[in-house]
């Protein structure tokens, strides 16, 4: 596989996991509810690390669109 195929993959991969994080985040919701304290300082559950999580593998998938079409942030 080509370094750029390879960057495509991940790129695949990780948008799929953040698809999957978000129906969670949705079916979540829509049982308990989220309060504005629940999403910004929960320490357990679905939310605990739900956003730095989510924003790690966004800022991933930029970069690797970036690397992909040699351009850059």
């Amino acid at each position: 596989m080509s370094d750029k195929a390879t960057l495509m993959k991940e790129k695949q991969e990780l948008i799929g996991k953040m698809l999957d994080m978000q129906k969670q985040f949705i079916d979540y919701e829509h049982r308990q509810g989220i309060s504005g304290k629940d999403y910004w300082a929960s320490k357990d559950g679905l939310l605990a690390n739900y956003r730095q999580e989510y924003q790690t593998m966004a800022n991933r998938v930029v970069d690797l669109a970036h690397s992909i079409v040699g351009s850059a942030r």
